[in-house]
């Protein structure tokens, strides 16, 4: 089958400009706001991330790039989006040119993320990214390189960073409420429903590891406030049929600077969603961890941390639109999400290998 690789490559249709003006569209907002493209309308664009955009306040949807022309009528129609901000993925370095459009956001299989960055901030406007950030530490060294010699900002989309939960976790591994950390069970997957068909393929950054398996190693980091020191792994599958290139489950264990240590999981085969802290004057934990909402947790002391009530998308651009107005540090910047990927490609050795691997 082919892949979407090969099919964005293959996709020449010059599509902006064959556009006729689409009638009944809805005005464009404040021009205080940053205009966003989006490139790739699949789920997260279209489920979330073009829905949460309508409740930003410093942010909106000005543009797309889609190798999908029948998508384009139903962008238009339901978000007012011009002709002259519709783009293939053989045009989009004409967003140079556009300067309705301040960010680029990739939205992507994983193994398109690097090269599409690349062209990203090769426009001269700065550059929001999915998660995982790339396959390997080497290309996202290359989207961190691409961004700084562009002198454009570089955020990765790690929406739990920007959850009020997940930060009060992270602020915890720094003033340590609950006296040192000794243990964490760090757990993310999902079980049921279709796994994208790119998802299976090794080639474009398939499998849990990557797909979820970043919740679990980021939540492992930011939890401890540390960096681990090595790692162990195995990966298992129970539908060999469908996994012959990438995992289905993997779990690790991770060790950290004074004897901390984490139990990690990740799987597209069993429903997981739980970051829990063992400390010596207690314990936390957030159950769930990553959903979409309704992040929330407990102390061993009974304090009960509620759900944000906010749309973490929404939060999450709002934060990173903020960063490039007022020309201060991203939240989520590229050498964060190299760490995990860095990270990742280690937990696969040590499974490949069945070896302790160093990081």
């Amino acid at each position: 089958m082919e892949n979407r690789r090969s099919f964005i490559r293959k996709s020449g249709l010059l599509l902006g400009a064959s556009l006729l003006p689409f009638p009944g569209c809805i005005s464009f907002g404040s021009k205080n706001k940053l205009g966003v493209a989006l490139v790739g309308l699949g789920y997260y664009s279209t489920d979330l991330l073009a829905p949460a955009l309508q409740q930003t306040d410093h942010c909106e949807l000005r543009g797309i790039v889609t190798g999908s022309p029948e998508k384009i009528p139903v962008w238009q129609k339901r978000y007012g989006i011009k002709d002259s901000n519709v783009y293939n993925y053989q045009n989009m370095h004409e967003i140079a040119n556009n300067e309705e459009i301040d960010v680029i956001y990739i939205v992507l299989p994983t193994g398109l993320h690097s090269e599409y960055a690349i062209k990203a901030a090769e426009t001269g406007k700065h550059v929001w990214c999915e998660k995982p950030m790339a396959r390997t530490a080497k290309e996202c060294q290359q989207m961190i390189d691409a961004c700084n010699k562009n002198r454009v900002k570089l955020s990765i989309g790690y929406r739990m960073q920007h959850e009020t939960n997940t930060q009060k976790i992270m602020n915890w591994a720094k003033t340590k409420p609950y006296g040192n950390i000794n243990n964490v069970i760090s757990e993310a997957g999902y079980n049921g429903g279709t796994i994208n068909p790119w998802k299976l393929k090794k080639e474009m950054g398939g499998g849990a590891i990557y797909d979820m398996g970043v919740y679990s190693i980021n939540a492992a980091r930011y939890s401890t406030g540390m960096e681990p020191l090595a790692v162990t792994a195995e990966q298992s599958t129970r539908r060999p049929e469908m996994f012959t290139e990438v995992d289905e489950t993997t779990s690790f264990k991770m060790e950290f600077p004074g004897g901390i240590l984490v139990d990690g999981k990740t799987s597209f085969g069993q429903s997981l969603n739980n970051l829990e802290v063992s400390a010596e004057k207690g314990w936390y934990y957030l159950r769930p961890m990553q959903s979409y909402s309704g992040v929330k947790g407990k102390t061993s002391d009974g304090l009960v941390l509620p759900p944000m009530g906010k749309n973490q998308q929404a939060v999450q651009m709002d934060d990173d639109a903020l960063a490039i107005i007022n020309d201060t540090e991203v939240l989520v910047p590229g050498t964060e999400g190299m760490k995990d990927i860095h990270i990742v490609q280690k937990i696969n050795e040590a499974a490949a290998t069945n070896r302790r691997i160093l990081i």
